[in-house]
């Protein structure tokens, strides 16, 4: 027998919007629940590839320029450099 699971503030539209989706694609709510779990996991996993793996935003000159500039600014201020 499966075990009842309960999902902590969800309004009373949202959990009718996920029923109707459910009914609508004719499968059921586990189910649904289960694929968009996945697809929430599988879109975060692209968003974070495209993070990490991008094109430099700086060259390599502004980035030691700016890490420089960063320093003094800091030593002003009494900050750890």
């Amino acid at each position: 027998m499966s075990e009842v699971k309960t999902i902590k503030d969800i309004d009373n539209e949202t959990w009718h919007e996920f029923k109707d989706l459910a009914a609508q694609n004719n499968v059921k709510m586990g189910l649904l629940f289960k694929s968009m779990v996945h697809n929430y996991k599988k879109n975060a996993e692209k968003t974070w590839h495209k993070i990490l793996n991008s094109g430099k935003i700086l060259s390599d000159e502004d980035a030691a320029d700016l890490r420089q500039k960063s320093q003094k600014i800091r030593k002003e201020y009494g900050f750890r450099v």
